[in-house]
């Protein structure tokens, strides 16, 4: 089985988060520095994450701010 890239390793931490109800729609996700710490990861790979989970739809970014879950999409 090939080796899980880090920022795939680190979407699908918080695509799992974000599904078990963890994270909430609206919450805001912990900064960069402190996914940086938690993670030992380095900003890139971060990066790398967010574009992925915000393509999902499952993110969002507010300039100045940070980045927040976004809200469920409704069924129908």
């Amino acid at each position: 089985m090939p080796a899980t890239s880090k920022w795939q390793q680190l979407a699908d931490h918080i695509r799992t988060q974000i599904t078990t109800g963890e994270l909430q729609p609206g919450d805001k996700l912990p900064s960069t520095a402190q996914l940086k710490a938690q993670h030992s990861v380095s900003e890139m790979v971060i990066r790398y994450a967010m574009h992925a989970l915000k393509q999902e739809g499952l993110v969002y970014s507010v300039h100045g701010l940070g980045v927040f879950v976004s809200e469920k999409p409704t069924e129908g």
